[in-house]
């Protein structure tokens, strides 16, 4: 049995963050993965999505200079595939965390004791025992209980990214972030595409403004968009050209020859052993997934399946954190500024409370509205869609959420967060100087805004 200060399970993003910060502290740290160290972000998530994405507004800019192949060919680069390789190469991943001192195995991982994991690969079993047990198993795309669908070829977003053939058609069945992007993507490059959204917006968990936007490009970029349906039943091969016909439950139907599922992910949690401490695995959420990090002593859950919500950046911020918490810091999970962007063109992103959600929370909160597309920075690029929006607490006077869509709102937002988590005060960000003509400058006008309202009100 080899002995460390933490046993990192997953190697994604969360689990690598965990195991570089033990290494920084002075920690001795051994991490396991059954496939890619790195996890799906930087192979078949994240970055091949945004190569793909950036690919697509190329071809839509200039169809003749820029195609598919091109497009495929820096998404492989971006994932480390060699042009005769079905998939990535991960081995950087495995070899920095080597350097950086910290132990890395390839096998299945379970907990079969408090303190004590083992390790399957090719037939040999060999134990590790830590002090703490950091989970950080990431997700899997979720599979909708719809009657058919497993005589589908389906796709996800291994697929989906990872691809090097167009499909004749695509369905995408979800309208989250994922299925968006994707569906931008492959609808850009020509591939007849339609969205299945069983809610009445697509982007649910985003601000309701974006959500309008995101659906306005989609449909301006050829996507067919169908919200409140869910999909009933599959026929595979059954449509024209034998493309996948999916019914749904308003009695009509969607078809296409590359089905991708974005309904949601799931948590691989049942078989790890976490009832070795305490932890209940037999209902469907075996712990809270509001964020807490620390389930049992010793045992901490990062990433994905931690929640509260389902991001990398999260994951990362939770890996290093648990580690800190685990040796003794006196710091806790602060969730309130958490940014969340799809990078759909425009791009949405979003920060803190929307107003209904600060008035739910009891806060005498008020919201303040720009058009993007007549701002100056609007005008300067042609936008047509887009706005921001911030949402103001009177009793503090600060900022406790803000949303935005335009073509840099991922970055714009970020001055936003940083309001959320110092606690800025409104006058404060209204007197900073904003370069003009900037998203970042129209953020400048609302603040102005805010605090005149803000003062009338106290007066």
């Amino acid at each position: 049995m080899e002995s460390f200060d933490f046993v990192v399970i997953g190697a994604g993003p969360a689990g690598e963050a965990a195991a570089y910060k033990a290494r920084e502290l002075g920690a001795s740290v051994a991490v396991v993965d059954r496939q890619w160290f790195g996890g799906s972000c930087p192979h078949i998530g994240c970055l091949p999505s945004k190569s793909l994405l950036d690919g697509a507004a190329r071809h839509a800019a200039n169809p003749e200079r820029y195609g598919w192949a091109a497009a495929s060919a820096a998404r492989d680069y971006m994932v480390n595939r060699p042009a005769d390789a079905a998939e990535p190469d991960d081995s950087s991943h495995l070899r920095r965390l080597r350097e950086a001192g910290a132990v890395g195995y390839r096998g299945t991982a379970t907990i079969i004791g408090r303190g004590r994991v083992e390790v399957r690969h090719d037939g040999a079993r060999h134990e590790l025992s830590g002090t703490n047990v950091v989970v950080a198993v990431g997700s899997s795309s979720k599979r909708p209980p719809v009657e058919g669908l497993d005589a589908v070829p389906v796709w996800t977003n291994r697929e989906a990214t990872l691809a090097r053939e167009l499909p004749a058609s695509l369905l995408v069945l979800g309208g989250g972030p994922t299925g968006c992007e994707l569906a931008q993507v492959y609808a850009r490059f020509g591939v007849p595409t339609t969205i299945v959204q069983s809610g009445p917006r697509l982007a649910p968990t985003d601000h309701p403004r974006n959500s309008e936007v995101v659906r306005a490009a989609l449909e301006r970029d050829g996507v067919v968009v169908r919200t409140g349906v869910r999909a009933m039943r599959a026929r595979a091969g059954a449509g024209a050209g034998g493309a996948h016909v999916i019914e749904l439950d308003d009695g009509s139907t969607a078809e296409g020859h590359a089905v991708l599922l974005a309904v949601g992910r799931a948590f691989p949690l049942d078989d790890l052993g976490l009832e070795h401490y305490g932890v209940d695995t037999t209902g469907r959420t075996p712990f809270p997934r509001d964020g807490r990090l620390r389930i049992a002593e010793g045992l901490w859950v990062v990433g994905d399946p931690a929640g509260p919500e389902l991001h990398t950046h999260q994951g990362h911020y939770q890996g290093e954190l648990a580690v800190r918490m685990a040796l003794g810091e006196d710091v806790r999970p602060d969730y309130r500024a958490l940014p969340r962007a799809t990078y759909t063109d425009p791009e949405a992103a979003f920060v803190g409370l929307t107003l209904d959600g600060a008035l739910d929370a009891g806060l005498d909160a008020f919201e303040l509205v720009a058009d993007f597309a007549t701002s100056a920075k609007g005008y300067a690029v042609q936008a047509t869609l887009g706005h921001v929006t911030i949402v103001v607490d009177r009793r503090s006077r600060e900022l406790v959420g803000a949303a935005m869509a335009c073509p840099d709102a991922s970055a714009a937002i970020h001055e936003c967060v940083v309001a959320i988590k110092a606690h800025v005060p409104i006058d404060v960000l209204a007197e900073t100087i904003h370069a003009f003509p900037s998203t970042s400058r129209i953020l400048n006008g609302l603040f102005a805004d805010a605090w005149r309202e803000l003062d009338r009100g106290s007066d």
